[in-house]
């Protein structure tokens, strides 16, 4: 195979709490490249970027994840810049939920990546199920507050 034609994507995420629309987004992103490289957000930055701390500590997480059919590679993601992900990486495809299609998150990501010849590939997003709907669902079986960040 060609080494310039082989089309390597990078699926980023917390994968807490392990449901549908991880593995759907999975699916996609196998569905668009020749290598799928899931990349799993360590619990330090789900507590800095997003103020959560997973139920399922990274090592577990990334153990589920290298075990889905659809993941060639597992990479914790130790660090808040998804550009320096890309530089210890090396990917050329970005996959998101479209839930970030049009946000300023999102054209930000999708300009940095153009300035370094990475494409931003948004799929649907599974309302039905989200790792937040299943841990207010969780907070709630327990009689736990809501809690706002997670």
């Amino acid at each position: 195979m060609n080494e310039s034609l082989v089309r390597i994507g990078y699926a980023a995420g917390a994968f807490d709490l392990f449901h549908i629309g991880h593995l759907n987004l999975l699916r996609h992103a196998k569905s668009e490249c020749d290598l799928l490289i899931a990349g799993v957000v360590s619990d330090e930055m789900l507590q800095l970027t997003k103020g959560i701390t997973p139920v399922i500590p990274l090592a577990e997480r990334m153990e589920i994840v290298s075990h889905i059919s659809y993941v060639d590679r597992v990479h914790a993601e130790v660090v808040p810049d998804k550009l320096d992900t890309w530089r210890e990486v090396g990917f050329t495809h970005f996959f998101k939920g479209d839930d970030w299609r049009g946000t300023e998150k999102g054209l930000r990501l999708e300009r940095e990546f153009a300035a370094v010849g990475v494409e931003v590939v948004y799929f649907p997003y599974t309302m039905s199920t989200s790792s937040t709907v299943l841990r207010r669902a969780l907070a709630a079986l327990n009689g736990e507050p809501e809690r706002i960040n997670g």
